[in-house]
């Protein structure tokens, strides 16, 4: 199987913290925020919103909902390492509060639909936020999850920014490395955290090195261009604006 063609992280920090300051300053804003999760994908963004703001336009925030406590271990152990402004705001409580209105309300729920509130609850965080600080919401969404569609509508895709979204998730690490973002966080298996030992490749059913093959229009097995293909075509709408009537 060929190798993930990997863009030059310097290239790649010198490009986007330039696009990150750009789109700041083309809304008025004044800097950005960034939920922290404990993953990579925040922790490049936190390191890259470092790079275009320092501390004084930065700011990372951490929202556990039931969450491992090793996630917010490696969320603080990134912000400490970055010398991001952090702060927490535990969303276990809202959430518990949330299941228990809809199930007074006769609402049924799959373990997805209720896991979905948590993405959604911190979105809604964030702006509350960031609205008191003019700062942007920056997303994490890199380009291998938007090309599977791996995200949460109006959850983790409510964002003001996507700086990752042309990045491989390879160059996302090969960029968190060179960001000096800790290595425990890059070595840790991606996942969503949306329940205990949930994992987005197991999640998804292919891997990131198919993922970003794909993306990057090399070959994959049959099996893995198929499911990606399927996945792709089956979230197209979280891709795009809510559609209108063509009629008027």
């Amino acid at each position: 199987m060929e190798s993930v063609p990997v863009r030059s992280p310097e290239y790649l920090e010198r490009a986007l913290v330039g696009w990150i300051r750009r789109k700041v300053s083309e809304a008025g804003a004044l800097g950005g925020v960034v939920g922290l999760s404990g993953g990579v994908d925040s922790a490049v963004v936190a390191a890259l919103l470092m790079r275009a703001f320092g501390r004084g336009g930065s700011l990372g925030v951490l929202m556990p909902c039931h969450s491992m406590s090793s996630d917010e271990e490696d969320a603080w152990l990134v912000a400490s390492a970055l010398g991001i402004p952090a702060l927490k705001v535990d969303l276990s409580s809202p959430f518990d509060s949330m299941l228990e209105a809809l199930s007074l309300g006769g609402v049924e729920m799959s373990q997805m639909s209720r896991a979905n509130i948590k993405p959604r609850l911190r979105m809604t965080t964030l702006y509350a936020i960031a609205q008191g600080r003019n700062f942007l919401v920056c997303g994490t969404g890199n380009r291998a999850e938007l090309t599977y569609g791996y995200f949460t509508k109006y959850g983790d895709s409510g964002v003001d920014i996507l700086p990752l979204s042309r990045l491989l998730k390879h160059e996302v690490w090969a960029l968190a490395e060179f960001l000096g973002v800790p290595e425990r966080v890059i070595k840790k298996p991606p996942t969503a955290g949306l329940w205990e030992g949930q994992t987005d490749e197991e999640e998804m059913g292919v891997t990131y090195l198919h993922l970003d093959l794909f993306a990057a229009g090399l070959p994959v097995s049959e099996e893995a261009q198929e499911r990606i293909e399927a996945a792709f075509r089956r979230s197209a709408h979280k891709r795009m604006m809510p559609p209108g009537p063509e009629m008027l």
